[in-house]
């Protein structure tokens, strides 16, 4: 820590011509507004989830609690990086002194860890939920939920301390991107590709594998329930009108309960999605194109990269009717009307019945046993 005391803040006084001096200096004013418009739209759209999720128990469930882990590191992102990607955009150097050229990419690759460390639990929660759901109720205890979030944040931080105190490479200013990085140390080591292997790779792969073994299990799922109810239908003839009655009912809310888990699993594929197709270009770009001959291309990059940090409230909003309808009753409605979303009513219109998810997929709420005076009388379950 001697070293970050002692860093001197004259960066700006031995800058060197970098790679943002290629760029015409309309394309730099363009990239500083779209990156002040994405700062703004991640500010508020990822405030705003954090505040329908804590305000409305119906959405509050396991999942949410990993969502919410996800938009703070978005909202830090907004608040704490972006400021300083716009300066870089519009100054075309680092400006701002030695001691925040280390913390900004501190901050930004802790922050990119925690957000893909964030996906891959939400992930691994349906994979459970769909493929293990015997496991669900001792897996996600309220402990083992903190447990799991307070692990994403010190794991993302904690592996970059080292590059901090400048003992595996370093946090300093690269005069070729014009802007901080991570750069070789006294003993030209670097962590930057241990950090893109433990970081990145192994929880993409993480994330891969459980979504092809979530569509299996679905689509394995699926075909018994449909060889099930050909068996009903050519043995209807066998049974009472009540007892096929029932059985109809319990159907449809095994069905509706099996549908509902599977919306809240394709929008976590699509967080997944958006994180690679927001990363990957400006990768591409540095690998394909470290000459930068193609100016609009980097731009393009970097851009994708500052959106990955404001487009999960927008899939949020595209693909879940339950988190628009809490999106409406936290910009909306008063407290009177938002304790109206824990009415059964309101479960029953977007998907949410803890009957339905009893006899299917548990749908386990972080705040239940509040929310729903009448678990109390339910059959006992797994611990939540």
């Amino acid at each position: 820590m001697e070293q970050l005391a002692n860093f001197t803040d004259d960066i700006s006084s031995s800058v060197q011509p970098s790679e943002f001096s290629k760029f015409s200096p309309a394309l730099l004013t363009f990239a500083a507004v779209v990156t002040g418009l994405i700062m703004l739209v991640g500010l508020s759209g990822n405030l705003l989830t954090v505040v329908a999720l804590l305000k409305c128990p119906k959405v509050r469930n396991v999942a949410a609690a990993f969502i919410i882990s996800l938009c703070i590191a978005d909202f830090l992102f907004c608040a704490m990086v972006l400021p300083f990607a716009i300066s870089g955009f519009w100054t075309q150097t680092w400006s701002h002194g030695g001691v925040l050229c280390r913390l900004v990419p501190f901050l930004r690759y802790g922050n990119v860890g925690v957000s893909l460390l964030s996906i891959a639990l939400i992930t691994l929660n349906r994979y459970i939920m769909i493929a293990h759901h015997s496991w669900y109720g001792r897996v996600y205890r309220k402990h083992n939920i903190a447990l799991m979030i307070v692990f994403s944040w010190m794991f993302s931080y904690g592996m970059q301390v080292p590059t901090l105190i400048g003992v595996w490479g370093k946090f300093d200013y690269d005069p070729e991107l014009g802007t901080c990085s991570i750069l070789p140390d006294e003993n030209g080591r670097s962590s930057k590709t241990a950090m893109f292997i433990i970081a990145f790779i192994v929880p993409a792969l993480l994330i891969l594998i459980c979504y092809a073994r979530i569509f299996w299990v679905v689509h394995s799922s699926e075909q018994r329930m449909r060889e099930h109810q050909r068996t009903q239908h050519s043995g209807a003839g066998a049974l009472n009108n009540s007892t096929d009655k029932r059985s109809t009912i319990k159907d449809n809310r095994d069905t509706k309960a099996r549908r509902n888990e599977w919306r809240i699993t394709k929008m976590v594929l699509a967080i997944f999605l958006s994180f690679l197709v927001c990363y990957l270009p400006i990768t591409m770009a540095k690998v394909a194109d470290s000459h930068v001959h193609y100016p609009v291309f980097h731009i393009a990059g970097y851009l994708l990269l500052y959106a990955s940090a404001c487009v999960n409230p927008i899939i949020y909003v595209i693909m879940n009717a339950q988190y628009r309808a809490a999106y409406a009753a936290a910009l909306c409605c008063p407290l009177s009307r938002l304790t109206g979303l824990t009415s059964e009513k309101w479960n029953e219109r977007h998907g949410y019945s803890y009957s339905n998810t009893r006899t299917a997929l548990s749908q386990v709420s972080l705040g239940e046993s509040r929310a729903d005076p009448r678990a109390s009388m339910a059959p006992a379950g797994p611990a939540r």
